[in-house]
């Protein structure tokens, strides 16, 4: 019999359809069934072992929510059952209804908690104290889509009970040492962080749309050239990057997509044409690492009418100190096309970016100013040095690429003025671990 070991997480709503996604224990027809009679169901898909399935759930009435309930073969295997949780539902909106408001929680930089092996130093964090309150007050108010900006997990700084798990696989001495090495162990990463009661009711409940940082991967992931250069030259980076690729298009990117995104998706079709898709996923993750330009991890989604652009920052970037850029021309081109397109079509707009666009000016201008020494502006010594302080110091938000920084504010002025323009823009960013908001301004 199939078992339930991942979810569901319940991904994309709109107003008459819901994709629902799961791991099962082996190959199985995966199916949502919800009180209003409603319902989907999907053949699960095999990668690396592991069997997948994004549940398309189609014929929602608009402005209503509908309990459901996840079967595998014909078997009930969600809600659990001694849950304390009320039931998962699936809440449509009406956007019809201009008096509706949108209601967005987002945030980063999750690490497991309370950690697996008990000891938990910090207690419990956000997303554990949001589904608390929603728990309690099921009726009440929630959060329309959780955006999570990155680092969903850490594939580098791994817990007490997850270094035990790797050692048991293999010898910690070899690097990457108590980082993880492949699939396997990426997928311990998101059994860890996801199946923490309180965080699994929550996704379970409540859509989020999500997109990759640094730490999904590992700590300054494509910070520069140089870095990349030399993290190529280890025996053990290709099967990681690889991994990492693989396990966000599985646990992440496909549930960012809308049903129709899906349909005409070519990878998605074949790796649920192959028996295993795992070879399918694979050749593409190397696609994609060996040229950004041939995938686009960035992603729109409208919630009537408010518009939400959620921007690769990390796999898309330019690193050659010439011409260093934080995002490629395609993926630049696609913001500012989705940005200015349809003037009047929306009334908010919102960047999720997972680096910060503004910071504090010292920072700011100290980031500039590495910048500068690391394109060699004050001769190769300098900028061997600025290299080093670069990596140390993680200057590489947007104000360490200057013409990306000068670029997006152009475009956020541009797209914020004129007829038609939206009654807000706003940047929402992640990474650096504390809360803060910025309020641009524009000199005449």
């Amino acid at each position: 019999m199939a078992r339930l070991r991942l979810g569901p997480l319940l991904r994309y709503v709109d107003e008459s359809s819901a994709t629902v996604w799961v791991e099962a224990s082996r190959p199985c027809t995966a199916e949502v069934r919800c009180t209003d009679g409603s319902s989907g169901r999907a053949r699960t898909f095999q990668i690396c072992g592991h069997h997948y399935a994004l549940i398309p759930v189609t014929g929602l009435t608009p402005g209503s929510a509908t309990a459901y309930e996840v079967l595998l073969d014909g078997v009930q295997v969600w809600p659990l059952a001694d849950s304390p949780f009320p039931p998962s539902t699936i809440r449509t909106p009406a956007y019809d209804d201009a008096a509706r408001p949108v209601r967005i929680a987002f945030g980063s930089c999750r690490w497991a908690a309370p950690p697996a092996d008990g000891h938990d130093p910090v207690g419990p964090d956000a997303l554990d104290t949001l589904a608390t309150e929603l728990a309690a007050a099921p009726e009440a108010e929630r959060p329309d889509v959780l955006l999570l900006l990155g680092d969903q997990v850490y594939a580098d700084e791994t817990s007490p009970a997850t270094r035990r798990y790797l050692a048991a696989r293999r010898d910690l001495r070899d690097a990457p040492g108590n980082q993880v090495a492949d699939y396997e162990e990426y997928t311990r990463l998101y059994y860890e962080s996801w199946l923490d009661p309180d965080v699994r009711w929550l996704l379970s409940t409540v859509p989020s749309c999500m997109i990759f940082d640094d730490h999904d991967v590992i700590d300054d992931w494509n910070t520069s050239a140089s870095w990349l250069a030399e993290i190529r030259a280890t025996d053990w980076w290709n099967e990681r990057i690889l991994s990492g690729l693989m396990s966000y298009w599985v646990h992440q990117h496909l549930g960012n997509l809308a049903p129709p995104e899906l349909a005409a998706d070519p990878v998605y079709a074949a790796v649920r044409a192959d028996p295993d898709g795992t070879d399918v996923l694979r050749e593409f993750a190397a696609r994609a690492d060996a040229d950004a330009t041939s995938v686009r991890w960035s992603y729109r989604r409208d919630f009537g009418r408010v518009r939400l652009l959620m921007v690769d920052t990390r796999a898309a970037r330019v690193l050659a100190e010439s011409d260093r850029s934080m995002l490629d021309p395609t993926e630049a081109a696609w913001l500012r096309e989705q940005s200015l397109e349809s003037p009047g079509a929306y009334d908010h707009l919102l960047i999720g970016t997972s680096l910060p666009w503004l910071l504090p000016h010292l920072v700011h201008d100290a980031e500039g100013w590495n910048a500068a020494l690391c394109r060699g502006e004050r001769g190769a010594r300098w900028a061997r040095l600025g290299e080093k302080l670069r990596r140390r110091a993680d200057l590489e938000h947007w104000a360490a690429f200057p013409a990306s920084f000068d670029a997006l504010t152009a475009l956020i002025a541009e797209a914020g003025g004129g007829e038609g323009a939206p009654a807000t823009v706003c940047v929402l960013s992640g990474d650096v671990h504390h809360a803060y908001v910025a309020e641009p301004a524009w000199p005449d």
